[in-house]
This record gives structure tokens, C-alpha cells and sequence, in this order.
């Protein structure tokens, strides 16, 4: 009768300390979560879906555009145009400081069928 006391008291200690554990959060949701990446996807000159061989490399890191006229508005001011990217939560791809920055092949606009639709270009 002892043994199915004892078996008893140890079956509601494990149940009990389940039962807590149960509901404590899980370790990932207790500190702050990092953020999720969300990379560029969006010229941020034009605001158009962005052309992966469009880009510059300023301040260590690489910012895309949609068509070829885009790049010298950003330089005008690139420290803006980032910072707002950086605000809207974008993380821009990393590249190295000394990197220079990158021109497009050509200054006429590419893209579809070779002609911007942007703006920009027109």
C-alpha cells in the first residue's frame, strides 16, 4: 500500500511539474526575437521591383535599382535614401567598405524589351 502511495505522489510531481513547464514560453519567445530579414525589393528612387544588375555599392552596402537612370538620382543623396530603406525595416546586402561602387554596363535603361518603365527614363 506504501509502494502505490509513493508511485502516486511521484506520477503528480511529474504531472505537476509538466503541467508548469507547460506553460512557460518557449526559450525563442522569451528574449527579444531577432528580426527577419527583409531584403530590398524595390527601387528606392522609383519605388518599381528592382533589377539585380542595377547596383551601387555605397557605405558597405549594395542597394538595387529598377532601371538605369536611377542611380545617379540615389547618389545625389545616398545617405537618405538608406536610412529610409533602414527605417522601413530593408536590410541591405553587405559588401566590403574599400568595394567601389558599381555602375551600370550602360547608362541607356534596361529591362523589359530594353526600355524603362519608369519614370526615370523618360
Amino acid at each position: 500500500m506504501k509502494a502505490i502511495h509513493v508511485a502516486a505522489g511521484a506520477l503528480l510531481l511529474i504531472l505537476s511539474v509538466g503541467a508548469v513547464r507547460g506553460n512557460e514560453a518557449p526559450p525563442a519567445a522569451q528574449g527579444a526575437e531577432s528580426p527577419a530579414i527583409k531584403k530590398q525589393t524595390l527601387c528606392p528612387i522609383m519605388g518599381s521591383e528592382i533589377n539585380t544588375n542595377l547596383f551601387t555599392d555605397v557605405q558597405g552596402k549594395r542597394v538595387y535599382f529598377c532601371c538605369g537612370g536611377c542611380p545617379a538620382t540615389f547618389k545625389k543623396d545616398a545617405a537618405k535614401y538608406i536610412a529610409k530603406m533602414e527605417k522601413e525595416g530593408i536590410t541591405l546586402e553587405q559588401t566590403a567598405a574599400t568595394t567601389p561602387t558599381k555602375k551600370p554596363a550602360t547608362t541607356e535603361a534596361t529591362g523589359q524589351g530594353g526600355a524603362c518603365a519608369s519614370k526615370c527614363c523618360k
